[in-house]
């Protein structure tokens, strides 16, 4: 199935691009623009977005459930994904409103 228009991206693209890259390290942050560059291709209108997100859910999910992955791994994956997420909100909280003007 035809993913991504503008770039001519198929789901079974983007599933072994996500599968090799949870070989380099099986518990990296994949988000869209890192598969993304991985192919070599940049997001353009990013409609594609929200569908190559679920597909990112849905391989690591299955990457992970045939890797038998320990209780351990799982919960310092959890742990670090909770910490990326604090530190983003903290910084989307201190950047200016675009009505806020310097004097």
């Amino acid at each position: 199935m035809l993913v991504c228009s503008c770039n001519f991206i198929s789901e079974k693209e983007i599933e072994d691009t996500i599968i090799s890259l949870l070989d380099e390290d099986c518990w990296q942050l994949i988000v869209p623009a890192k598969v993304y560059h991985a192919r070599e291709k940049r997001g353009r209108c990013c409609g594609c977005f929200p569908n190559v997100v679920d597909i990112i859910i849905r391989t690591t999910e299955e990457y992970h459930a045939s890797r038998h992955s320990t209780e351990a791994e799982i919960f310092d994956f959890m742990t670090r994904l909770r910490q990326f997420h604090e530190e983003n909100r903290r910084a989307d909280i201190e950047r200016r409103r675009k009505g806020h003007r310097a004097a």
